[in-house]
């Protein structure tokens, strides 16, 4: 046995270890169960902007019960998102 071929083999032996790992760490991220739901009546911190389309009243959400509240309605329309704040 040459040492071309010692190295090719340690090489596939190594990255087939690897494989093996990863698939495995990826398999057992599927099998994670979600975290519980927050308790209910509980508000999450937003950092949200939202603007009506007919009169252009702005508002600015900062607590809400889900991390993705639905648009606030205003003039009967809902409002429009504007990007996010970041203070």
């Amino acid at each position: 046995m040459d040492v071309g071929t010692v190295i090719w083999v340690g090489a596939g032996v190594l990255m087939g270890v690897f494989l093996w790992k990863t698939g495995i760490g990826m398999l057992r991220s599927l099998t994670t169960p979600l975290p519980p739901p927050p308790p209910t009546g509980e508000l999450r911190k937003v950092n949200m902007r939202y603007r009506c389309g007919v009169c252009g009243v702005e508002l600015k959400l900062t607590m809400a019960p889900d991390e993705d509240p639905p648009p606030p309605r205003h003039c009967l329309e809902d409002m429009d998102i504007i990007a996010p704040i970041y203070d």
